[in-house]
């Protein structure tokens, strides 16, 4: 399996794990802990997996940190009904954008 393939499993479980984490409801429904912790054991194994394989930490970790945020921003505001303002909008382009920084700096270093 490619590092791009692990890279986006690492990040689709941190995400399932992280509203899975929401729906645990302060740990009040149990079964929804399996989620959390097979989803977080599984993300932390296929990144550093990906960091095996060459990919450099800071545009791993970058795209992995973005991509969370705004999947979990996006199902929060779905499943949950969280708040998904213009300004929360702004932030995640912006977080992103920065992550494109990143990684263009890396492959013009001969990185990533």
């Amino acid at each position: 399996m490619n590092r791009w393939t692990l890279l986006t499993g690492a990040i689709a479980l941190e995400v399932v794990a992280t509203l899975s984490l929401r729906a645990s409801e302060g740990f009040t429904r149990p079964w929804w802990l399996v989620a959390v912790v097979a989803g977080y054991a599984g993300a932390f194994a296929a990144v550093a997996r990906v960091l095996r394989l060459g990919m450099p930490v800071g545009v791993a970790y970058g795209i992995w940190a973005a991509s969370g945020v705004a999947l979990t921003a996006v199902g929060g505001a779905v499943l949950f009904g969280d708040s998904l303002t213009w300004v929360i909008g702004l932030g995640i382009v912006l977080v992103i954008g920065g992550v494109l920084l990143v990684e263009f700096g890396a492959q013009r270093a001969g990185g990533g």
